[in-house]
């Protein structure tokens, strides 16, 4: 009776240890499963980022919004002169400095370049990159849209209506706000590494 009484104490020991160790390989299981889901997390996250960044740099380039003055507005490619209310499309003024303005729309083109190019390098990485590596490339396309950015939105406060009567417009403030977008993207690419295979 008394051995019939250690087996049974001996399998329940076992079937309770059993047990732990299935709701720890569970809790493992969980915890890399949860783990994964972070990772998918993040990175959706910092796609996303990449096209919001995209998104400002095409309209920063693009939109009529750069300056504005009671009767005008202007961009990097013409200007809108308000005449009765509607607007008359004319070109840049003559006294601009050329080669400050071809730097200014050449850097704001490129960086909607890169940028898009870093996307699809980033795509392209998720695929192709080992697991434990760094999103580098990813990054350098960015870092260089984020250089050329900076370039024309620094070139044209520096240059461009310090004299003039009125008020920046959306697309410059939306230049800065890339580059500020596009440094922590960059940055984040270069720090991060790929957690799956």
């Amino acid at each position: 009776g008394r051995r019939k009484r250690d087996r049974g104490r001996a399998g329940r020991w076992l079937y309770l240890a059993g047990g732990d160790a299935h709701r720890q390989t569970r809790t493992d299981g969980q915890r890399v499963v949860f783990r994964g889901g972070t990772m998918l997390v993040l990175l959706a996250g910092i796609f996303l980022l990449h096209i919001l960044v995209i998104v400002l740099l095409l309209i920063a380039t693009i939109d009529n919004a750069w300056w504005f003055t009671e009767t005008m507005s202007t961009d990097l490619w013409n200007r809108c002169v308000l005449v009765n209310g509607a607007c008359n499309y004319t070109g840049l003024p003559p006294n601009y400095p050329q080669e400050y303005l071809q730097a200014v729309q050449a850097s704001s083109v490129l960086a909607c370049i890169f940028s898009i190019l870093g996307l699809l390098v980033f795509i392209a990485q998720l695929f192709t990159l080992a697991k434990g590596q760094r999103f580098t490339f990813s990054g350098i396309f960015q870092l260089i849209s984020c250089l050329c950015i900076m370039i024309a939105a620094s070139i044209y406060t520096d240059v461009f209506h310090r004299d003039d009567v009125g008020w920046y417009g959306h697309s410059f403030i939306l230049a800065w706000t890339a580059f500020a977008l596009s440094f922590v993207s960059c940055l984040i690419y270069f720090i991060l590494r790929k957690k799956t295979a």
